[in-house]
Formats: C-alpha cells, structure tokens, sequence
C-alpha cells in the first residue's frame, strides 16, 4: 500500500494531489499538464516537494512536517522513464547489470536469466542501443529496473515515443510484472488504451487536482467529470467464443447477449474486456432490424448527467455499467429517464484489437 499527499509548486504550476493505491498498476491518468511526472518524481524523490507526507508498506518516505525525508537511493524504486535512458556505450547486458548495483545484498534480486527470459531479451545481450529498437530499448529498460530488486517501480509515460506496433509488443510485458512478479506499479500515461488494459486502479489528474480514483470502470464512464480533451468510456467484461476468419471478426460473451468485435489475437475461452468509447454508443427504444451496426445490448437507464450539450446515460446492461454520450435534443425526442429499458448499438468496426485485452491474473 502507498499512500501520497503532495503541495507542491513548480514554476507557475502548483499540484495539490493526495491518493492511495495498493498492488497492481495503478495508474496516474490525465492529459498532458495534469502534473503526472510532477507527483512521480515526489514519489521516487527526485523532487523534493514543499510539503508532502509519502508513505509505502508502512515506511515514510516523506513527512515534510517532521523533516524526513528518504533520498531515492534508499527507496528501492525501479524508475523507468519515457525513453530508455541506455548508456550509449555499454551493451544491452551491461546496461540490464547495471541494476544490480542498486539491489541490496540481502533483497533477493531476481537473477539476471529470470529478468532476460521474462522480456524476451536474450539476443539483444551484446548489442548496443544504437542498433535497438524503442520497444527493445525499453525492454532493456525494464529489465534494470527489475534487477535493481525494487519494492515499487514507476513508469513514467514507458510507451508515448513507441509507434502503435511496438506498443503492442511492450505490452504483455508489463502485464507479465503485474501478474507474475505481483511488484506494484505507478504507471503514468495520458493513452487510454494503455491505462484500461493494465491498470487495476486509476487515478484521474486534472491541473494538479485529483478528480477521481477507483477501477479503470467506473472512473472513464465519466461520472466524476473527464477533463474536456477526453471522452467518457465503457469497459465491459466478457469471453471470446468464437473467430470467423471470412468475415475478420471475432465474437464473445458479454452476459447472456453476444458481441462482435475485430479480429483478436486470443484463443477462444479468454476473459476479456472491451473498451468503448461512449461517443460509439448510439440508443434506441427498440431492438431495430435491418440495421449495420451488428451490436446490440439491452439495459436499464440508471443514470443521466447533464454534459453542456450533451447527456452521459449510463446503462446497467447485465451488471455491467454502459455510457452512452448523446445530445440533448436525442435525449429529449426519446422521452429518456431512470428506469427505462432501452437498446444500445455499436458497430464492430469500432471495437479493435487495441480495444480489447485479457484480465489481469485476478480478474481486476
């Protein structure tokens, strides 16, 4: 368990943010501005903040208001920046060792062959960074950071220089350190994609505030107040039944209703979730026919929250909560309202492979 509480100014930017997170990822999740690297920077002590009070497993890390203050070196963080950050000069192997100097003697440091078969590494020894790729020099990142035997690691935007492709290949791996090694993770992005497939706990920031913290679920549907730059989402839960290669689709369970999707790369039975956004969720009073959007999900209105000129309408589809953002005009012509049982469409076309992912090893 961490547990931050941080007042801070930077230049002309102040953050006033306190959260608390368990294991798994957790995210801090804004867009750019919001303070993100700002509070991990606290957090690993690499800024000394105005007042703070940082507390991990029962250690104080930080406590202004008594004068302590742990130096990073003692903390036992794994920090992974934006890019790798490799020494030039050293191959992969001596950048990978380099972590070991950081490990205490007594930390029960993973081995450097775990770390090198965990990532995939092994044929990247001898290379330098020069001849790597972004997503192979953030392997090797990585892969220091964890023989740096750390308690925590933070990853300060891992992916944001990585085209799509070498996203999807980094990936798996961080999901392999949340549910294999189970070491705790700060994750800092402002890529809805990344953050709903690997967080178990998301922490909104806006202009240094925190606007809302919980499961990835019930933060992006919007009912604490998305910043404006980004749209509300739904994640539902379900199981891949099925692939049909002719057409390049791929068909799962959501409930007792059934959901087509783009082709994904998983083997039928997955439990998987499916990220919506609420601006692809059209409503209707009736199941309509002859209509291209193959989706349909059937639900009961439990919400309705102005938005400008727009209304959030949040659903309970089969336990599952669904947002769909309307304008007001659609809302009024429908006679909307809390216990009316209406149909929500989505086409296929808007649920891709970067939309949907397996469930981390515990279901969160």
């Amino acid at each position: 368990m961490i547990s931050v509480s941080v007042k801070h100014r930077q230049g002309e930017f102040e953050i006033d943010a306190a959260f608390e997170a368990g294991g798994g990822v957790t995210a801090l999740f804004g867009p750019s501005g919001s303070g993100k690297t700002t509070l991990v920077q606290v957090i690993s002590g690499l800024t000394r903040p105005r007042e703070a009070t940082i507390r991990f497993d029962g250690t104080v890390w930080n406590d202004t208001a008594k004068g302590i203050f742990v130096p990073p070196h003692k903390r036992r963080i794994g920090y992974v920046f934006q890019e790798g950050r490799l020494f030039p000069h050293l191959t992969a192997r001596q950048n990978l060792l380099y972590g070991h100097f950081f490990a205490p003697k007594d930390a029960g440091a993973m081995a450097e062959a775990e770390v090198v078969a965990l990532l995939g590494i092994e044929r990247l020894l001898s290379a330098r960074p020069a001849t790597l790729s972004g997503g192979e020099k953030q392997r090797v990142a990585i892969g220091r950071a964890l023989l740096a035997a750390p308690r925590l690691i933070l990853m300060d935007e891992p992916l944001s220089a990585l085209d799509r492709s070498r996203k999807q290949e980094i990936l798996p791996y961080i999901e392999r350190i949340r549910d294999e090694l189970r070491i705790p993770v700060i994750y800092v992005s402002h890529a809805i994609d990344e953050v709903s497939r690997l967080a178990n706990s998301v922490v909104l920031l806006d202009e240094g505030r925190v606007k809302a913290s919980g499961r990835p679920d019930v933060v992006f549907a919007g009912a604490f107040g998305m910043p404006e730059s980004m749209v509300p989402q739904s994640i539902l839960d379900g199981r891949l039944i099925g692939h049909e290669p002719y057409y390049g689709l791929s068909i799962a369970e959501v409930g007792s209703d059934i959901v087509t999707l783009q082709p994904v790369d998983l083997p039928e039975g997955t439990v998987v979730r499916m990220r919506i956004a609420s601006t692809d969720i059209m409503l209707a009073l009736e199941r309509p026919d002859n209509i291209s959007a193959l989706n349909h999900l059937s639900g009961t209105i439990t919400d309705m929250v102005p938005d400008g000129p727009h209304v959030l309408v949040s659903l309970d589809c089969s336990g599952q909560k669904l947002v769909s953002r309307i304008t007001l005009l659609s809302a009024e012509r429908l006679s909307l309202h809390k216990g009316l049982l209406v149909h929500a469409l989505f086409k296929a076309v808007t649920v891709d492979s970067a939309s949907v992912f397996h469930t981390s090893a515990d279901g969160s």
